[in-house]
């Protein structure tokens, strides 16, 4: 083309300079049509600068060669896209000389995108990625999506064989031809899989989110979803500076709160989490991504919480965030009650990691106390692991005050501890000495409750019962005796104050009255027994009468 001849400059973008005749250019055109239309003089040496042309200079040479040649173009996937979105932008909707305008040639072919291959619709998408906010606003860009996750959701129901490099025509549902794709089936991958490098190596990070929002839409698989996201995010690592792998983990991450959390491996997340910890991502997607966790904190092990701590804290471990996983988790079931199962397995999970970090002298008191006390007292059927936790934690921190030391002691359930641990409880000297008494007073009730079950027993005992239910079972006596054996231990080894010994002496006597009384009971019992089987075995032994 010749410059000279040429009255319009036209700088797309500031990359690229056109020459071109302003009438032709107006004739299909209606933006530029208007710039001229109200102008008056002279017409030459003028000057058009668009900041936001979609697409760029190759856009706008596919549109120059339209208006050059009487408005026909071949239009086909590969440029569909960009004439559709350039004639948006210029308003090639009517033109003067009658001839079919760019815009409603190309709305014809995007019409026809459902029998594109896979190959096409791959490209149509690399298109769009450089033609937004224009492909967004005009649907393109959704179209392609909708496309695409169509034909993933009917291959994905369908279970297609390895694709062929077959023609276009020759099939609607062909896959890609890529030989990495094609060598990835021929490897082993799971034909559910089939999709993933294309797409690897195809969406920039803006797209990823709203392809899973198709999908989602579409009720493609979640599951493979989910593993898209972490295979995206792993392979794209390779090649991208610090700043694209933070994008990219924000993105990945605020694509995966959009997913049914069933779908997502919790140990995945806990390998997102540890690299989202070194790129500094935002704090909203630090907070989703503790949200997931902690929704499914059941499914996570010790070595997942055993989580570093921030940079420039000398700290073991991160405490402060296993917090916030506990919270999320007690609160991450939309009010319902958490089920008991899994209250159980969370709490035996707390408690190892309790055991865990108690032995770090740089963690501060009101931590560990938030720990132990984070989930309800129901979540524990035994408190022997935070006893044990808690020796450690008063051994290692010798600067404690004794408020922080009571308020410690007393997040224990003295009722739940077990015989053995209260042994070791009266003899810790780590523990005010309160400590111990109220240990023992729990032993004591559960002494007097088995007494009292006894009791009950005993009371129900009356002619017409079979004696053998009243029978204590699981040779509860002898429990009760070895627990009176053990409550007496504990007094001898206990106080030396004179005031606390004289209580204790008079918890000694009561055991060994409520021993007494449970002999008593044994023999009244066996009497009782030995009676109903006697008058069972006479009443046998009389003839029938005669009716």
């Amino acid at each position: 083309m010749d410059a000279a001849a040429c009255d319009l400059q036209l700088d797309v973008n500031g990359q690229e300079t056109f020459f071109i005749h302003e009438k032709i250019i107006s004739s299909y055109c209606g933006r530029i049509r208007r710039l001229f239309g109200k102008s008056k003089g002279a017409t030459t040496n003028l000057k058009v600068i668009f900041h936001d042309f979609p697409g760029g200079p190759e856009s706008f040479e596919l549109v120059s060669r339209f208006c050059y040649n009487n408005g026909r173009i071949d239009i086909n996937p590969y440029t569909a896209p960009r004439l559709f979105c350039a004639a948006h932008y210029l308003e090639m909707n009517e033109t003067i000389t009658g001839s079919h305008n760019l815009l409603e040639q190309s709305e014809k072919s995007l019409e026809e995108i459902k029998f594109w291959s896979w190959p096409e619709l791959l490209s149509a998408l690399r298109s769009c990625q450089h033609l937004v906010p224009i492909s967004s606003s005009s649907g393109i860009l959704q179209k392609c999506l909708d496309s695409l996750v169509g034909r993933l959701v009917f291959t994905s129901e369908t279970s297609p064989s390895c694709p062929s490099s077959s023609s276009p025509e020759s099939s609607v549902l062909r896959l890609s031809t890529d030989s990495k794709s094609t060598e990835s089936l021929k490897s082993g991958f799971l034909r559910s899989t089939w999709w993933f490098e294309d797409l690897v190596t195809v969406l920039t990070p803006n797209l990823v989110k709203l392809l899973v929002k198709s999908m989602v839409l579409h009720k493609f698989d979640l599951g493979v979803t989910s593993r898209f996201l972490f295979y995206y995010q792993k392979s794209r690592f390779i090649v991208v500076n610090f700043d694209e792998k933070r994008e990219i983990t924000e993105t990945v991450i605020d694509s995966l709160s959009l997913l049914d959390q069933r779908s997502v491996p919790c140990k995945s997340l806990f390998g997102i989490l540890r690299v989202s910890l070194n790129l500094n991502v935002k704090k909203i997607c630090k907070n989703s991504l503790e949200h997931m966790i902690g929704s499914q904190l059941d499914q996570a092990t010790l070595d997942n919480l055993l989580v570093p701590p921030p940079h420039g804290s000398n700290h073991l471990y991160d405490v402060k965030l296993v917090l916030q996983f506990v919270k999320h988790f007690l609160a991450g079931k939309g009010g319902r009650e958490v089920p008991t199962s899994q209250m159980k397995k969370v709490a035996r999970l707390i408690d190892s990691y309790i055991a865990e970090v108690a032995p770090d002298p740089r963690l501060k008191a009101s931590r560990f106390l938030a720990l132990v006390t984070a989930l309800p007292e129901s979540a524990r059927d035994l408190y022997d692991e935070i006893y044990h936790a808690i020796d450690i934690f008063l051994r290692v921190h010798t600067g404690l005050s004794d408020g922080e030391k009571t308020s410690i002691c007393e997040s224990i359930n003295y009722d739940k501890l077990s015989t053995e641990t209260c042994n070791h409880l009266t003899q810790n000297d780590k523990f005010p000495s309160r400590f111990a008494t109220t240990a023992l007073k729990a032993q004591q009730r559960k002494l007097e409750n088995l007494f009292r079950d006894m009791d009950l027993k005993r009371r129900l005992v009356a002619p017409g019962r079979e004696a053998v239910e009243t029978e204590p079972k699981d040779g509860k006596s002898e429990q009760v005796v070895l627990y009176a054996e053990q409550v007496v231990h504990q007094v001898d080894i206990v106080h030396e104050n004179e005031k606390m010994r004289a209580h204790l002496e008079g918890m000694q006597w009561r055991v060994v009255e409520l021993e007494k009384v449970c002999r008593k009971m044994q023999t009244q019992m066996s009497k009782l027994l030995k009676s109903k089987v006697s008058t069972q075995t006479t009443s046998k032994s009389l003839p029938r009468l005669c009716s």
